[in-house]
């Protein structure tokens, strides 16, 4: 499968899979000049674009790729916040019931977030056999999944230097306090991948570090050191 990453912060996430013959974005929260910039101007040849929630990180261009005739895929609850639900390129998913789109199969699942109704993603590919799991924005995955080839899954800080920043000033407690209720840490991250089924891991992408609560390199480390497979920062 064919991963490109067009965004990845705080500031904007938008990712674009493909297994050859169909082509997905995965989140929209950067402009849509830049979605098209990133895909050499070929938006056509997406078949849809999954949003997990409703925050303009993750939903910004959403309105304007269904301008441009893309199809939308997220909860009730994620259009009704973002304004678009009478339309027809928008499409809504129920978590736990699996669509299919193109050669892709989704299955999507809640997550704990301050958002209306949040989604994360099991995709998996007919073309491929590939199965890829998405989630962002969640401080904890209370299901399993098996014969996972790849994760996609955020990894916004550490609880060691969150707290820290704290004590020295540099963040607020109330800070903490919200991101700790809606953001998962690199100790929940590494406990969440110990209890899958790991043994057809190939790839993880490590989704959505903070700036001021994350260390790249230890984080990479760290994973890598669990699973055993290649770990990309993004």
């Amino acid at each position: 499968m064919e991963i490109l990453v067009i965004a990845s912060s705080s500031r904007g996430n938008a990712y674009r899979i493909s297994d050859g013959q169909t082509s997905l974005l995965l989140e929209c929260g950067v402009p849509v000049k830049r979605i098209q910039e990133a895909l050499n101007f070929k938006l056509s040849e997406i078949s849809g674009c999954l949003i997990t929630h409703e925050h303009m990180d993750h939903a910004k261009a959403a309105k304007d790729l269904v301008k441009k005739g893309v199809d939308v895929y997220t909860s009730l609850g994620t259009l009704k916040a973002l304004d678009i639900v009478s339309n027809h390129r928008t499409h809504r998913l129920f978590a736990q019931r699996a669509s299919n789109i193109g050669t892709f199969r989704i299955l999507p699942f809640d997550v704990q977030h301050d958002a209306t109704e949040p989604l994360g993603f099991l995709i998996s590919s007919a073309v491929t056999g590939e199965r890829l799991l998405f989630f962002t924005d969640t401080y904890y995955l209370k299901y399993t999944f098996d014969r996972l080839s790849i994760i996609m899954g955020e990894c916004n800080y550490s609880t060691e230097i969150i707290k820290e920043n704290v004590n020295n000033g540099s963040i607020p407690e109330a800070h903490k306090n919200r991101v700790m209720r809606s953001h998962m840490s690199i100790e929940t991250l590494l406990e969440f991948i110990k209890a899958n089924d790991t043994s057809q891991l190939k790839k993880i992408y490590l989704l959505h570090m903070s700036d001021g609560n994350s260390n790249e390199d230890e984080f990479k480390r760290r994973v890598q050191e669990i699973t055993g497979v290649e770990v990309e920062v993004c």
